[in-house]
């Protein structure tokens, strides 16, 4: 998933409804020696296990898709604003289904001021470039 926010990504489905590029779902589960791709970890029947990378924290990235088709991620992310409700102890409902592609680690004032409707113009990797790993 940070491959496709960094670059253009290796693999891709070619082009949504709207020309955007399509990127499979990518899901990292502890333990395992990579990725799976296009399904959610309860399609894989692994619901409950833990992700490499959790939703589990203030800032995290997610990539965003449609809810029921988990090839559909394009340019869009989001980052996790906590909230209870989203992420309960020990288990939350977004690890498995959405692919969390990295943290932000300063500027937390900068997301409690972003309003939904705002445009990022731009955004920089400052720091971690060198953690990704390219897909086989």
């Amino acid at each position: 998933a940070a491959e496709g926010f960094v670059g253009p990504p290796s693999k891709s489905l070619g082009a949504g409804k709207n020309g955007e590029r399509l990127i499979p779902l990518e899901i990292f589960i502890q333990g395992d020696k990579g990725p799976f791709y296009e399904s959610t970890m309860e399609d894989e029947g692994r619901g409950g296990q833990a992700t490499v990378l959790p939703f589990s924290s203030y800032g995290a990235m997610g990539w965003a898709r449609d809810e029921y088709e988990p090839n559909s991620g394009g340019s869009q992310f989001f980052w996790l604003l906590f909230d209870s409700d989203l992420t309960p102890a020990g288990k939350n409902v977004l690890d498995g289904r959405y692919p969390c592609f990295g943290y932000v680690t300063e500027g937390a004032d900068f997301l409690r001021d972003t309003r939904e409707g705002d445009i990022i113009v731009k955004a920089k990797i400052t720091q971690g470039a060198e953690n990704l790993v390219q897909p086989k």
